[in-house]
């Protein structure tokens, strides 16, 4: 069962569940509202689901090859790469990495 997240009718900020022993409450973080709600099969638990995250140590990766000058030894092959690294209606960033040094940089 999945439940849309609630905002507060006081403060419009998130209301987050708490469970007594009778009932069960969403309340107000920020202002303390709280409301009665009545939810069959509902679970509150303090555990957080951790995502594993993967460390590339070594260049194992294969990123596609372009044509761009490097600005430290001017071999003109390079890997590259796009992230968005600013708000969403902004272009991504590209990086680089040389072939033949292996210098990095980017462009915005």
């Amino acid at each position: 069962m999945i439940h849309m997240i609630e905002t507060c009718k006081k403060c419009g900020s998130m209301m987050v569940p708490e469970k007594k022993a009778s009932h069960t409450l969403i309340k107000c973080r920020k202002c303390g509202h709280s409301e009665k709600r009545d939810i069959k099969d509902f679970k509150i638990t303090d555990e957080c689901k951790k995502e594993k995250i993967v460390i590339m140590s070594d260049d194992s990766v294969e990123l596609p090859v372009t044509e761009k000058m490097c600005p430290k030894c001017e071999h003109i092959k390079a890997y590259y790469f796009l992230r968005q690294t600013r708000s969403a209606d902004e272009p991504p960033t590209q990086f680089f990495k040389c072939i033949n040094c292996g210098y990095a940089w980017r462009e915005y």
